[in-house]
């Protein structure tokens, strides 16, 4: 099932700070619905928990049909999708010991995203901002690949509907929920 897509392969480039997320903190998130794969609609103001870990990410490959060009390998920061929706699905219990929620969006379709999200077995929640209003609203960073507009890697923490961390850039992004886990532990205090 696409195993090929769960490792990182050494000697990827690492994404620099471009200082393209340097306007996030301290933003309000929007009220807004988007399509989810939980819920046919996901209001991400909403969400019943303390902390709501928003991270933005390009694209999940899907076996055998979604297969990006050799070239995705040179994009910094691009590769490593399918690895950090795992990592962030199987520390979904460690997440919700701080009241924290995790929400995967990309601009990727709906159908996409359900049907990976299917296969994987994932336990958060993946929405879909394919026609980029959310990001027309807070400015969210984005590359464009093969005449597709996506997201460059982010995490943003939200407390009630205020943006209170900003990770950016995320390298290895098959990592970064330890990351997150240790500024939630740390902010606990």
């Amino acid at each position: 099932m696409g195993e090929e897509f769960i490792k990182l392969p050494e000697g990827l480039p690492q994404p620099i700070d471009d200082g393209k997320s340097d306007h996030l903190l301290g933003m309000t998130i929007p009220r807004m619905s988007l399509l989810s794969t939980k819920d046919p609609v996901l209001d991400l103001s909403e969400i019943d928990s303390r902390y709501k870990i928003l991270y933005f990410f390009p694209m999940v490959a899907i076996p055998g049909e979604h297969v990006p060009s050799s070239e995705w390998d040179n994009i910094p920061g691009a590769r490593g999708c399918t690895p950090q929706n795992i990592s962030m699905s199987k520390h979904h219990n460690d997440l919700q010991r701080y009241d924290a929620a995790s929400i995967g969006i990309s601009t990727q379709s709906i159908d996409d995203l359900t049907k990976i999200s299917s296969l994987r077995k994932f336990l958060q929640p993946l929405v879909s901002d394919s026609d980029l209003k959310f990001q027309e609203k807070l400015n969210i960073p984005t590359f464009r690949f093969e005449s597709k507009m996506m997201y460059k890697r982010l995490t943003l923490i939200v407390l009630e509907s205020l943006i209170v961390k900003v990770f950016y850039p995320i390298f290895p992004p098959d990592k970064h929920i330890f990351e997150i886990l240790k500024w939630l532990e740390n902010d606990s205090k």
